[in-house]
């Protein structure tokens, strides 16, 4: 473009429909139309137009050509509506700017006062340049972001107006997954809080688990939820399926691993197949959760071992048979491997997680905070393979859709070893086929990045709060649509408690800032305040000798 218009440019625009309705001699145009591409078009604002409208009393009107703000044009009896993602200055004289936008959406004109009503997203006809160009009201606004008749939750107020209600769809939003993402301290845990009481509030009989690796949620749960951790969590160890049996039992590497494996799957096999369960199934497979009992496992390993003619060829055996021992005497795993956990729990372990009645309090969280590091991400393998593998043998059943919500999932699926763990596995699979069974996935991550390639594309919703890397920005970007852009440009300059939403929960991308969580509804994960708290003197001691005394019991 060698020749830009001046400021005269404005003054030639003209309306497609021949003329500007009545309602219109109030808000003056501020641009026109330039350039018109099908994924980004671009449009040149009258700086004086736009300085004009600082002091307007409507804070959407008075934020009209900022980034990240809308404006509309009208194209016969048809509104569209635009985002602003980028500005620059066009003439030397500094009274043109150009503005790149992307087209979010339309809706219909009302006839006697020109306003917007019945937004939809998507655009039937696009605008030729020349086309005037009108800041955005609230009144607009409140259209396109008024819920339709499609269930929704609120969880805040759209920026910048103080009273326009941010919906956001359920069915579309967990039918096809969603993720939170946002640095440490940017409100992540209280958004993540936010929108499960109001799911929970929507639907007190669902079935909701929270995988929490920090100990966070159990405070914001508490009147509607069931909590669990290792004092009362049960978790039968015979629910584990052979891989994770491996990840749990097997010490070596290498080709020593594989040997190792065709032992433990022949024993594991034998001593299912001793328990009564196991000797009513025909096809009995090593992946059944059969419950047997770890004393006859390490006495088939002992027959084994005992038919062995070279000591050599023993050791595998006393590998397998000291990593067992080892864990039943271990008291950190009782809550999983305790000789008290040998019957048949399975319908009432499935009952409690799930939630199956939900009486009320329908989501559990999982607190794996006391789990021994060594076996955590073994534990969240089994929760999340048990919700897929439950959706996929009740498909003849009445549905009960479950949403398996994991908080740092970048700790469970990380980057470049999607195939190294089982639970990395399991947490993929669900990300590409959940939806047809009914499994749900929410994550929540601090570091986008981190996360497997392709995890994050699987979530219809993304929900992105501040970002200070330029990495996790950019895999965001990536991840979100192309309408989005304009928004995501905002993601650095965004506060705290304040996000970008977009994709198949909301109808169009907005910026919302959450609604404030009442104290007893937040969880745990308030930044200590140095300034205050080292102000606290007195009773050292006995805080260090109670810290020990928990410290050395292994207890909480």
């Amino acid at each position: 473009m060698s020749q830009m218009p001046g400021s005269d440019a404005f003054a030639r625009a003209v309306s497609l429909d021949g003329g500007l309705a009545s309602a219109d001699a109030m808000a003056a145009p501020i641009g026109v139309v330039f350039a018109i591409a099908g994924s980004s078009s671009r449009v040149l604002l009258d700086r004086a137009s736009i300085g004009g409208l600082f002091d307007d009393p409507d804070p959407v009107v008075a934020a009209a050509g900022q980034v990240g703000s809308q404006v509309k044009m009208r194209v016969g009896g048809t509104w569209l509506v635009a985002n602003v993602r980028s500005l620059k200055l066009e003439d030397t004289a500094g009274t043109c700017i150009a503005a790149e936008i992307d087209f979010l959406g339309e809706g219909d004109e009302e006839k006697l006062t020109g306003k917007l009503y019945r937004f939809r997203r998507g655009v039937t006809r696009y605008p030729m340049p020349g086309c005037e160009v009108f800041p955005i009201t609230s009144s607009d606004l409140e259209q396109v972001y008024a819920a339709d008749d499609r269930v929704n939750i609120t969880v805040g107020t759209v920026y910048p107006t103080e009273d326009i209600r941010a919906a956001l769809y359920v069915d579309a939003m967990l039918g096809k997954h969603f993720a939170l993402v946002g640095s440490t301290g940017t409100g992540k845990s209280t958004g993540a809080a936010l929108i499960l009481h109001r799911i929970c509030e929507l639907a007190p009989q669902g079935h909701i688990v929270m995988i929490d690796p920090h100990g966070e949620y159990a405070a914001a749960f508490k009147s509607n939820g069931a909590i669990y951790d290792v004092s009362n969590l049960q978790m039968p160890y015979w629910l584990m399926n052979f891989e994770e049996h491996c990840e749990v039992f097997l010490t070596s590497s290498g080709t020593a691993r594989q040997f190792d494996s065709d032992i433990l799957a022949k024993c594991l096999l034998a001593a299912k197949a001793k328990s009564r369960i196991g000797q009513e199934i025909a096809k009995l497979t090593v992946d059944a959760p059969i419950p047997y009992l770890l004393s006859d496992l390490t006495a088939i390993i002992n027959a084994e071992m005992g038919k062995m003619d070279r000591a050599g060829d023993t050791a595998p055996y006393l590998r397998l048979k000291t990593k067992i021992d080892e864990i039943k005497a271990d008291p950190r795993y009782g809550f999983m491997f305790s000789g008290m956990l040998v019957a048949d729990t399975m319908a009432g372990f499935l009952a409690r997680i799930f939630r199956l009645p939900g009486e009320g309090k329908p989501i559990s969280i999982i607190d794996v905070s006391g789990v021994p590091s060594e076996i955590t991400s073994v534990v969240v393998a089994v929760l999340a393979r048990m919700t897929f593998d439950f959706a996929i043998w009740s498909r003849n059943e009445p549905q009960r859709p479950i949403l398996l919500v994991c908080e740092e999932a970048h700790r469970y699926i990380p980057a470049g070893e999607e195939t190294g763990s089982a639970v990395g596995r399991i947490l993929g699979r669900i990300a590409k086929e959940g939806r047809k069974y009914g499994v749900s996935l929410g994550l929540i991550t601090q570091r986008p990045s981190d996360l497997a390639e392709g995890v994050l594309s699987q979530c219809g919703t993304i929900i992105a709060m501040r970002l200070n890397n330029d990495r996790d920005q950019a895999f965001v970007r990536a991840a979100m649509p192309e309408g989005a852009r304009g928004f995501l440009d905002s993601i650095p300059a965004l506060r705290n408690r304040e996000c970008i939403i977009c994709g198949e929960g909301v109808t169009i991308p907005i910026r919302v800032s959450f609604d404030r969580l009442e104290e007893s509804k937040r969880p745990a994960s308030s930044d200590p305040l140095f300034s205050e708290l080292w102000r606290d003197v007195g009773g050292e001691d006995q805080i260090i000798g109670r810290t020990i005394q928990r410290w050395r019991a292994q207890g909480k």
